[in-house]
């Protein structure tokens, strides 16, 4: 864990939080900036930067807990859907620098717009982007 990190501050019992679900691993708590009624955060209790620093075994179970508490909003909250995203990076506007998970219910009609304008590229443009990609893997 880090000392000045807020999450695992949250994590640690130090900042108080409306938990909705931990164990020994992960700890979900809602969000109290909210996009909708129940946005949650799901967080390892370790501390990783982002995705691409935490490990695949803890990644995959933050991600388990993140469909158990999308089941649960659209069960016990009337959601009629969900978004669940996770930010890398200040450009993709990551504000906190721990790994963490939104999980916001959708309620018909809620107003909450995630925009993604599309971009036309040409086909030149859109194989290189494929071969760079296919490398770095």
């Amino acid at each position: 864990m880090s000392d000045s990190c807020i999450f695992c501050k949250i994590a640690r019992g130090e900042i108080p939080s409306y938990k909705v679900y931990e164990d020994d691993v992960v700890l979900a708590f809602l969000d109290v900036n909210p996009s909708s009624r129940g946005h949650t955060l799901v967080v390892p209790k370790e501390h990783f930067d982002d995705m691409t620093k935490c490990p695949k075994d803890i990644l995959d179970y933050c991600f388990e807990v993140a469909q158990l508490i999308a089941q649960a909003q659209i069960k016990e909250l009337g959601a009629t859907g969900a978004n669940v995203l996770t930010n890398i990076g200040k450009s993709a506007g990551q504000s906190v620098r721990h790994f963490h998970i939104h999980v916001i219910p959708r309620y018909d009609n809620d107003g909450l717009k995630l925009a993604f304008p599309p971009k036309q590229l040409e086909d030149k443009e859109m194989l290189l982007i494929q071969d760079s990609i296919s490398k770095g893997l």
